[in-house]
């Protein structure tokens, strides 16, 4: 992670983990810095992923995760027909699309995440072959699972960034900086 997070307030768990989510939403996002939609749609690797690709799929997986922990129905519904299509922008959706959409679902989750009244709190997991039956987890797990969820895919979008252009996470956050303070 090329970035410093700041130290939480004492105590501030909440705060901490919420930051250190930040932190790696803020690597995917300047994976595609400066990017057209046809470059951060390119798929340079042997893998089918592609930059814009890993902003929706992370995007809906941290929105669906909220859905899940509120016990509510996921507003985007996937199944097995239909789980590449988090992978890729469909006809009409752009990057600056996905970033918006997930400027929202970021809200969502720290609005969500400062809402329970504990961190302890817990939700059922849904049913599926690899959850143990009736398995609840607590809303740490949630935030700390976002956090490696998202910092998988900061990964993955760093080679494949590097691999378009050769720009590296160090010279982006360079690059944000300058046009922050410009």
């Amino acid at each position: 992670m090329p970035t410093h997070v700041p130290a939480e307030a004492h105590g501030d768990e909440r705060g901490a983990l919420l930051a250190f989510l930040e932190a790696q939403r803020g690597g995917l996002r300047r994976a595609v810095l400066g990017l057209t939609d046809a470059q951060a749609n390119q798929r340079p690797s042997a893998s089918e992923l592609s930059l814009a690709g890993l902003l929706k799929h992370v995007a809906e997986t941290e929105q669906g995760w909220v859905e899940t922990a509120q016990e509510k129905p996921h507003s985007i519904a996937r199944n097995q027909d239909t789980w590449h299509l988090s992978f890729r922008l469909e006809e009409g959706e752009t990057v600056a699309g996905v970033l918006a959409f997930w400027d929202g679902v970021a809200r969502r989750t720290e609005d969500f995440v400062r809402s329970v009244p504990s961190l302890n709190d817990t939700f059922p997991l849904p049913e599926a072959p690899w959850y143990p039956p009736e398995a609840v987890q607590s809303m740490r797990w949630l935030v700390l699972h976002l956090i490696e969820e998202t910092a998988r895919h900061a990964g993955h979008a760093d080679v494949i960034r590097e691999s378009l252009d050769g720009k590296t996470a160090f010279v982006l956050v360079d690059e944000e900086r300058t046009a922050r303070e410009g």
